[in-house]
């Protein structure tokens, strides 16, 4: 075989072992939880801002940032709430650049998987402890969700994984919510069906063990735009839009019809100050529609400390070494005006 084994990593219960979640924080994020579920349910009429980095790629500034964000939350708790983005899994659209955290917990060192799982799991443990945000990551590899689902909030599946059978099966297992991004060739059929299907239970095999699920109520959807045959970004965030996803959502026979949609992505063609515009257009939409209202249980944004994006090795703090993101300013102002913006 062409592979090279490096060396066995441990297993999800090793690495627990490891770095125990103390009975406190578990509570924290039980709480959480509850709460994340009653909007999905529509027990709450919370607005869900799902917010940070594109790739949390150095824990200073992802603490800096996540510390911030913990003091917004305290002004705008009666409306929002806020989950973190720490996504430690950054899938390449062409297999090159930095594939994030798990891969390389520095980025300007070689590429260590054994290190990256310590890595993350201590990143996610330490936002928790240290903001009270459980947290949200993508679900790039479905049998390593299993490091850290004592501690995430949220889990996406991106549009290049939304198709793939163990991703639909594994989230069919999760507690939590499991957001099911459209593919990148704007398809709403496979979104939709990714739904269904992890909506249902199954048994399949994960990590040599034959599994059975029950079904998760609370996967929805995430349009997040498509990419055309020619290259060419296609939005999906317009009320036409929204208005179609609720009328697909109606045909089918699935649990909690929700949808978070994602400002940044193929919605703004990675032009990041667009995520403004595109956020405050879809609060419109739901003002003016009561069904996208009930639909639409939140947005995506990505953001950090710095605005726009660096090269590895540049060296600015807080500044995105993948795509561009939201700079703080920018994301403080925005989150205050979504909260005023729900009346």
């Amino acid at each position: 075989m062409s592979f090279e084994f490096v060396q066995k990593l441990p297993t999800p219960a090793e690495i627990k072992d490891m770095f125990p979640l103390p009975a406190r924080l578990a509570a924290i994020k039980a709480e959480r939880d509850r709460e994340i579920q009653k909007i999905f349910t529509g027990e709450s009429d919370k607005f869900l801002v799902i917010i940070g980095p594109c790739s949390a790629d150095n824990e200073d500034a992802v603490l800096d940032y996540t510390t911030r964000l913990a003091k917004v939350q305290e002004k705008v708790a009666d409306r929002l709430l806020l989950i973190p983005r720490v996504y430690t899994n950054k899938p390449r659209t062409n297999g090159l650049g930095y594939k994030g955290m798990l891969h390389q917990p520095d980025p300007e060192k070689q590429p260590s998987v054994s290190e990256g799982l310590h890595a993350i799991r201590h990143l996610h443990m330490k936002v928790l402890d240290e903001t009270g945000f459980s947290t949200a990551d993508e679900m790039l590899y479905p049998e390593n969700v299993s490091y850290l689902n004592d501690i995430m909030s949220y889990i996406a599946v991106g549009a290049r994984s939304v198709e793939n059978q163990q991703h639909r099966l594994v989230s069919s297992g999760c507690d939590v919510p499991v957001g099911m991004k459209n593919p990148t060739s704007g398809d709403l059929s496979v979104m939709l069906n990714a739904v269904v299907a992890a909506q249902t239970g199954h048994e399949f095999i994960m990590r040599e063990w034959e599994v059975k699920t029950h079904g998760n109520p609370l996967t929805h959807t995430i349009l997040r735009g498509a990419v055309s045959k020619h290259g060419q970004c296609l939005p999906n965030y317009h009320y036409e839009d929204l208005i179609l996803l609720y009328r697909l959502y109606q045909e089918r026979d699935v649990k909690n019809r929700a949808c978070i949609v994602d400002a940044n992505h193929s919605n703004s063609n990675k032009q990041y100050m667009e995520q403004v515009r595109i956020v405050k257009e879809v609060l419109h939409s739901r003002r003016h529609s009561d069904q996208i209202r009930e639909m639409v249980k939140g947005v995506m944004i990505e953001s950090y400390i710095e605005p726009g994006s660096q090269k590895v090795g540049e060296h600015c703090y807080g500044k995105s070494i993948t795509d561009p993101c939201l700079g703080w300013e920018d994301s403080e102002r925005l989150l205050y005006e979504i909260a005023e913006g729900l009346e």
